[in-house]
Formats: structure tokens, sequence, C-alpha cells
């Protein structure tokens, strides 16, 4: 991808990238970057925890069954991964949120989640 126009963190500033060793996010280029057509809002930047892998596999999302028809390895506790904004919230209000990179996530999260809120998960 080229031109493409630079998307913001939470912070303010410029959004970097959260993981190549599976490339995540909605393009799946490494950065928890959206669009309009990215219903789900892929933004928040996390680290998985088991907790939260057995959580939204419970929603109906499972995230730890490798889908190779989508380039998928599966995720374990301990991958990074740019999660819904609206199931980062569930899981965090179920008390199973897990840890946020604040540099990577971007600042569409922030129509869902409270800058406050994240803070408390943040995490380097």
């Amino acid at each position: 991808m080229t031109d493409k126009p630079q998307a913001e963190n939470v912070l303010g500033t410029p959004l970097q990238i959260h993981s190549i060793h599976q490339m995540t996010g909605f393009y799946r280029d490494g950065y928890c970057r959206t669009e309009a057509t990215d219903i789900g809002s892929h933004v928040v930047a996390a680290i998985v925890t088991r907790e939260f892998l057995d959580f939204t596999r419970a929603q109906g999302n499972d995230l730890e069954t490798p889908r190779p028809e989508y380039d998928f390895a599966g995720l374990q506790p301990g991958d990074r991964w740019c999660l819904c904004a609206r199931r980062w919230k569930e899981a965090e209000q179920a008390g199973v949120a897990p840890p946020v990179v604040l540099n990577n996530t971007h600042k569409r999260a922030l129509d869902d989640i409270p800058l406050e809120t994240l803070k408390k998960y943040q995490i380097q």
C-alpha cells in the first residue's frame, strides 16, 4: 500500500505498527487501522490473554483455531492482535479485558471506550 493516510492513535500521535508476527488489523498490514467498511472496528491493539480467548470463544468468536483459508494461524496467549472495540469493551465489563498498547490503538477506539479506561490496561 502506498500513499496511505497517516492514522492517529488514542494519544493523538501517529499510529504505530502492532504486529508483523501475525499480520493483524482490518487490512492485515500490522496496523490497527480502520475504515467505514470495517463493521467490527478492529482498532484496539491488544496482547491477548487466556481469559480473553476463552471469553471471546464463549461469545462465538474462536480466535484460537487456525483458519488457513484466511491465512490465520490462530492466536495464543501473549500474541498481539487488533480487536474489535466493542468486543474489548464487553471483555472489560466482564473483567477479562486484555492489556492494550496505546501507541498502536487507533483513535476510533475512543468512539466506544473512554481513554481513561484504556489507560488502566496500558502495557508497552
